[in-house]
């Protein structure tokens, strides 16, 4: 039977030799969150099937159930529901997300380096390992995301990185020949060596590159929701009926494409704010927000009323805690780029915005 190993492991070397034995045994691996309370491990652990733990302290057996021959690991979805489902990625399908970023980044397997410092329990965190091991490409790995140890990782040879906007922004990108950048709250300017993905754990990682797809990648729009249909797509979910439309996956993302054959992400269906009867998408308020170099990061919600249903309301943190703009002016300043309905009426100035593990805004938190 091939088996479902749990590792409960930080990054590092011996989570790197366990990811390899697994993969040698034909077994599948689930990396575990160490930011996670024992608990919610073992709720993890028992919810996707695992059979094997391992641990610092070695490794024990637990009542799970068998996996495909072709499965290499089950990864939880980094979403923001209270039940993330298991997303299970094949050999194959690493393999391809591994070699279409490679051909996408010009890497070199003799001279480029990547290191990985996002957690491994996430699709962004894993698949630089990934990346590494279908590749041949030498990887450094760090527990967890250090400003000052990454970016002496780039002075001391590392090419190639994946990082959020926020760990982006305390970085010098310089340090690194290219960065891959995913997540939400985009920077409204990325360093000329950064590079703009999206995807999702079900894609295997970014299939979408600065806002074009990677090659064997195909988007198609479909009432307003992007499709895609790529090699690197997830083969099931864990213990549920796949989620596939004939080889084609609903994101769940509203979007269009461009005359210049540009994908543009409006954000997640659910998150579409009706104000006055009209349809506002929040990603799109907020990047032009965030253009104004007021804000260090914004999020736009829709607050309760009675004349108009949901009130467009920006909720901020301010780059100059002692400069507050004034609601006027900020109409005032996008009104050339966007309709009168989707201005914000209202700003509420906070000190941060709540995150998910993965770095994620939690939009319905706030």
């Amino acid at each position: 039977m091939r088996k479902l190993v749990a590792l409960d492991l930080p990054c590092g070397d011996l989570f790197l030799s366990n990811v390899k034995d697994a993969w040698d045994a034909g077994d599948a691996v689930l990396p575990l969150d160490q930011r996670f309370p024992h608990e919610m491990k073992e709720r993890i652990v028992k919810q996707f099937g695992a059979s094997i733990v391992i641990s610092e302290r070695g490794e024990s057996l637990v009542s799970g159930t068998a996996v495909e021959s072709e499965d290499a690991l089950v990864i939880t979805t980094s979403g923001t529901s209270a039940s993330p489902k298991g997303v299970v990625l094949s050999h194959e399908a690493l393999t391809a997300s591994s070699q279409m970023t490679s051909s996408a980044l010009s890497v070199d397997h003799d001279s480029d380096v990547w290191l990985c410092c996002l957690p491994v329990s996430h699709i962004s965190g894993f698949s630089v390992i990934s990346r590494a091991l279908h590749t041949g490409t030498r990887l450094e790995l760090h527990s967890s995301f250090d400003a000052a140890s990454c970016e002496q990782a780039g002075h001391d040879g590392v090419s190639l990185v994946s990082l959020v906007p926020a760990a982006l922004n305390r970085v010098d990108a310089t340090a690194f020949r290219k960065i891959l950048v995913g997540g939400s709250s985009m920077p409204s300017k990325l360093p000329a060596n950064a590079v703009q993905t999206y995807g999702m754990t079900e894609t295997g990682s970014g299939v979408v590159y600065d806002g074009f797809p990677l090659d064997k990648v195909k988007l198609d729009i479909r009432d307003g929701e992007i499709f895609i249909q790529s090699p690197s797509l997830f083969r099931t979910y864990r213990g549920e009926m796949p989620s596939l439309q004939s080889g084609w996956f609903a994101t769940g993302d509203a979007g269009h494409i461009a005359e210049s054959g540009k994908l543009v992400v409006s954000g997640r269906l659910d998150d579409a704010i009706i104000t006055g009867g009209e349809k506002v998408w929040p990603a799109l308020v907020e990047r032009h927000l965030l253009s104004l170099q007021l804000f260090r990061e914004v999020m736009i919600v829709g607050r309760p009323d009675d004349e108009w249903g949901q009130v467009i309301t920006a909720v901020a943190v301010l780059l100059d805690p002692n400069e507050i703009p004034k609601i006027e002016n900020i109409r005032e300043r996008l009104n050339a780029f966007l309709p009168r309905f989707a201005l914000p009426k209202a700003i509420e100035i906070v000190e941060s915005l709540p995150r998910n593990h993965s770095g994620k805004l939690l939009r319905k938190l706030v």
